[in-house]
């Protein structure tokens, strides 16, 4: 029996920060090997290496020096990437963000499969909520995305709110252009605004291992409401486990990061991946 792979690998990373527990790098590798492809995935965490978003020109050139042929942005780089690009694809360029980069012929070339992967998720997960107005909480890059997604799965106001409050106008007034004056609004008055929606989005980092507790006061939440989260390690997040215990519909973020893997995995290898089977491998791994 033959115990070394003489074949070259094609490699791949995630950058971001907090990312010890990501489940991405396995959900590619066993896919790869599903498919007959000897696919090496690494995290390059920036908080094990103890450097910040300032140092990504340095990660960029490591990587396309040792012959990546992709990687995976998160949190907190998916639009501190943007300059640093030779071309982004249709859609990075209009959600102004990007979790996906393609090395290739001495070129970075930017997409953003987070929109998308949202979408397939939030069809599978909650395709019969009501969503006349939802609430969205986070409008950075991964809330660009999702944004966008809840506006094109018929969402008929967004209430946008976040920390910055100029950045929630910002993507508000950029969603209007898009889809529709008033579409999108900047959330004024969170308790109010839960009041009156259908639904709620957390899309900010709050609830991960590394940044633990709610994105808003629980006590806000109302069993009429959706939630969903973006988050998925762990796959119940406090928001989660609030939202249940009043009977609220839940979405946790499991499909959304099967999802985007789905079409990284696409754009890195040229291969068609096998949604299903990737969304049984992630059902198998432990819980988080």
């Amino acid at each position: 029996m033959t115990l070394w792979d003489e074949r070259p690998p094609l490699l791949a990373g995630l950058i971001g920060s907090g990312i010890a527990g990501s489940r991405t790098p396995a959900m590619h590798e066993r896919e790869g090997a599903e498919q007959g492809l000897r696919l090496v995935y690494r995290r390059i965490d920036l908080d094990a290496l103890r450097i910040g978003a300032d140092r990504l020109p340095d990660l960029l050139r490591a990587a396309e020096w040792m012959g990546f042929a992709g990687l995976n942005i998160t949190y907190p780089c998916k639009q501190a990437v943007l300059p640093l690009l030779d071309e982004l694809s249709p859609d990075a360029a209009a959600l102004g963000a990007v979790n996906t980069v393609v090395l290739k012929d001495g070129r970075r070339v930017g997409h953003n499969t987070d929109c998308t992967g949202f979408a397939a998720a939030f069809r599978r997960g909650l395709p019969d909520v009501r969503r006349d107005s939802v609430v969205q909480l986070g409008a950075g890059g991964a809330g660009s995305a999702v944004a966008h997604a809840l506006l094109s799965e018929g969402v008929g106001r967004l209430l946008v709110s976040d920390t910055d409050r100029g950045r929630a106008g910002a993507l508000a007034a950029d969603l209007s252009a898009r889809f529709g004056a008033g579409r999108a609004v900047a959330c004024e008055d969170l308790p109010a605004a839960i009041a009156a929606a259908d639904g709620v989005v957390n899309c900010t980092p709050v609830g991960m291992a590394k940044l633990p507790g709610t994105p808003l006061p629980p006590g806000l939440l109302h069993p009429a409401l959706w939630v969903a989260e973006i988050v998925y390690f762990p796959r119940e997040t406090e928001l989660l486990r609030a939202a249940r215990a009043i009977g609220c519909r839940t979405l946790d973020g499991g499909g959304m990061a099967v999802f985007q893997a789905v079409g990284a995995f696409r754009l890195f290898t040229g291969l068609e991946p096998d949604a299903e089977r990737m969304l049984r491998h992630f059902a198998g791994m432990p819980v988080g």
